[in-house]
């Protein structure tokens, strides 16, 4: 499996999707559907987001 870091290329916003996608080998597409229905139905993941775009670290390569 590949490691937890936010991709220079193919992020929308801060790349957290595309880092979870591509770390459990998924499509960001489904990744990102998923984050959107939670903030619309629960809104505690907009908090959940913007820790994630702190702690996860981004691609040097």
């Amino acid at each position: 499996m590949a490691q937890l870091v936010r991709p220079r290329s193919g992020r929308v916003i801060g790349g957290v999707c595309a880092a979870i996608a591509n770390r459990f080998e998924m499509s960001a597409t489904v990744v990102r559907v998923l984050m959107v229905g939670s903030i619309l139905f629960f809104g505690l993941s907009i908090g959940l987001y913007l820790i994630l775009w702190l702690l996860i670290p981004l691609d040097r390569s």
